[in-house]
């Protein structure tokens, strides 16, 4: 053991290899392959006629919207690099909301691509991933805090107010009739995020431009929260984000073969659960 390789850092190890064991048994024993994935949508893909919203959402700044069944979301990168960080609960019922680590799990990735879906608390599919420019994406992180824009920024954080995702998320859940403790954690897209071999969180190659977007159908009616502040791994030394777009529009009806419904057993039992 070297002086810089504690009996934490050897305990952590045996900790990360006994559970890279237990996944690849799981991931043995069962049919998770998926089906082929596609690659990124071209950038500049048109949306379907008739948008029914569109909003510009400001660096810093949040939004938050319904969605219907059916209905999709386009998020879209109008100027700049930015991040976007999504939440949602079922309309109906705000106690089922979204589950990152269950998107995960369950799909057996820590990769979101078109072709994914998003799961909530309760193993049924709550957004569908019908396009994506980038499929460069954060489902294991979440978004800034007030003390993450302290450490990445300093005092200005402070001095100039700089806007983080938890607050704008308090903002959003209240216009939502919701509080500070109906908050789940985020998915955050235009982020990407990744592991080292340690297992550390690390920001990875950045390919973000303007032009990039995310098209999410809604599989439940849907409260929305969005917030656009700087992704506490971004590098760049500036609060700096683009505008980001979101444009509520109705999706093409999925057919039986939809890719989204079909790539893993998982995915098509979370619309299972849904139908139920």
């Amino acid at each position: 053991m070297t002086a810089e390789h504690t009996a934490a850092d050897t305990e952590k190890d045996a900790r990360i290899a006994a559970n890279r064991r237990r996944y690849e048994e799981l991931k043995a024993a069962g049919d998770h392959a998926p089906a082929s994935l596609p690659g990124p949508t071209p950038r500049g893909l048109p949306l379907p006629h008739g948008p029914l919203t569109r909003e510009i959402i400001p660096a810093g700044w949040y939004h938050t919207l319904k969605l219907k069944t059916g209905e999709a979301l386009r998020l879209a990168l109008i100027d700049a690099p930015a991040a976007v960080s999504l939440i949602c609960w079922n309309a109906h019922e705000t106690t089922e909301r979204l589950n990152y680590a269950d998107t995960l799990k369950i799909q057996w990735t820590a990769r979101l691509q078109k072709g994914r879906v998003l799961f909530s608390d309760m193993g049924r599919v709550m957004l569908s991933l019908i396009e994506d420019t980038s499929g460069a994406h954060d489902a294991l992180m979440g978004g800034s805090t007030a003390a993450s824009n302290r450490a990445r920024y300093g005092a200005r954080a402070d001095v100039e107010r700089l806007r983080n995702t938890r607050d704008n998320f308090i903002l959003a859940a209240g216009k939502l009739g919701l509080d500070r403790r109906d908050i789940p954690p985020a998915i955050t897209f235009f982020a990407p995020v990744g592991t080292d071999e340690g297992g550390g969180l690390v920001w990875g190659t950045d390919n973000r431009q303007a032009g990039d977007f995310v098209d999410l159908r809604a599989e439940m009616d849907l409260l929305v929260a969005l917030s656009n502040c700087p992704h506490p791994l971004d590098p760049r030394p500036d609060y700096a984000a683009g505008a980001v777009e979101a444009i509520r529009f109705r999706a093409t009806p999925p057919d039986l073969d939809d890719l989204c419904r079909n790539a893993t057993p998982e995915a098509a039992r979370g619309f299972e659960n849904l139908a139920r």
